[in-house]
């Protein structure tokens, strides 16, 4: 099943269950200045879930365009090392605002992955909050989990907050077991305990149903609500059978697409394959970013757009690409994707104008630093020395 079909099969399945299909918001949050970047599908309904807003309907669903790379959620340093770290990727997500909880939540769940989607049921597990005696039983008599495949644990895991004050509740995660063969191996390898990648987390469901105040006091919700969130890329990763989510059909037309460009071939050489990843995934996150905004600067969501763009363009150069290239594969990304964000195609010129530009700049500004250090080597070795002095790595940096 490709990425897109499972995307629209969660949408479909969801409104087939009385949801809205909600179209994804901007990534530059509305009137939430606490945030860098939407970083997840419930975001778009912050206000409603606070009850300041009311909306037409009490059950929604979206696949929400998100990008974690700076604040309390910055995946940029793990990107391309991993199997699933990513700046950008999209939230499926099916939110109720008093409307089912618990129950509902679980059985939506449940029935999609595997009554729709095929999962073994036998390689599913779950996790709730240690006091959360409800969830457990659901899973226990309603779902028919065993219960020694449904894992309790403390709030690090199991419990969600929106911020330090207003809802928040215990959540339960849904486990994929991807076989020991992927596993670490060790005796502890369990779920809550290890942090390889046998034991992989899919879905979330938040039950928000406490108010914390500012003095941490939590009072129960007039409304309980549901907030859910599987990442497109990890669930495509488990649908399509592989192990890494550079490995589904959202990334490998990319990939095979940077290889060329290169002129090497992907899954040959560790260290050229850390670079095209980092190259595919941060394509994505500046198309995007670009697409909704944002432009390069020095400062706030404008840096951190600098960021990604350049540290794509220096895995460019550890590639040999000297020229810029970074904006063809910007419109390798809005070719495959937008039928889904028809934005991408609206703003194409424009996206490719400005990464172009700063593309260009980094690369004016990396070989004036490359030439600078070139010269200072070739002082410092004349004068018999071994370490550059403070002044000169000052004006390098």
């Amino acid at each position: 099943m490709k990425g897109s079909e499972i995307r629209s099969m969660f949408l479909n399945y969801f409104r087939e269950k009385g949801h809205t299909i909600v179209p994804s918001s901007s990534l530059v949050p509305a009137d939430d200045p606490s945030l860098l970047f939407t970083n997840a599908g419930m975001v778009q309904f912050k206000s409603v879930f606070l009850g300041t807003e009311k909306r037409p309907y009490s059950r929604a669903t979206s696949s929400q365009k998100c990008v974690r790379a700076g604040g309390k959620h910055n995946d940029l340093e793990n990107v391309g090392r991993t199997a699933r770290h990513h700046t950008f990727f999209e939230m499926l997500g099916n939110f109720s605002f008093g409307d089912y909880f618990k129950q509902g939540a679980i059985e939506f769940a449940w029935e999609l992955l595997v009554h729709r989607m095929g999962l073994d049921p036998d390689k599913l597990w779950a996790t709730v909050h240690r006091s959360d005696d409800e969830a457990f039983a659901i899973w226990r008599d309603v779902i028919g989990l065993q219960p020694e495949r449904i894992i309790r644990l403390g709030d690090k895991d199991n419990f969600w907050a929106m911020g330090d004050t207003g809802p928040c509740g215990p959540c339960s995660e849904i486990i994929f077991d991807q076989g020991p063969e992927v596993g670490c191996g060790r005796p502890e390898c369990r779920i809550g305990e290890c942090e390889c990648d046998r034991y992989l987390e899919i879905w979330n469901l938040v039950f928000m149903q406490y108010n914390r105040d500012a003095s941490g006091a939590m009072t129960p919700l007039p409304n309980p609500s549901i907030d859910t969130g599987m990442g497109l890329e990890r669930i495509t990763a488990v649908m399509q059978g592989v192990k890494s989510n550079y490995d589904t059909d959202l990334f490998t037309p990319l990939i095979a697409y940077i290889a060329e460009l290169a002129g090497t071939q992907y899954g040959r050489n560790e260290d050229a394959d850390v670079s095209i990843r980092v190259v595919a995934d941060h394509a994505r996150a500046g198309a995007f970013l670009v697409g909704d905004g944002v432009l390069p600067s020095n400062e706030g969501r404008g840096y951190v757009l600098r960021r990604i763009l350049r540290r794509a363009a220096r895995h460019g150069k550890l590639l040999g690409m000297d020229r810029p290239f970074l904006h063809r594969v910007a419109m390798e990304v809005i070719t495959h994707m937008a039928k889904v964000y028809p934005d991408l195609k609206r703003r194409k010129d424009f996206i490719d104008k400005v990464i172009t530009n700063e593309e260009e700049r980094f690369l004016k500004t990396l070989d004036r630093g490359l030439m600078l250090l070139d010269e200072i080597m070739a002082r410092v070795k004349s004068q018999g020395k071994t370490a550059i002095p403070g002044d000169a790595a000052f004006t390098l940096y």
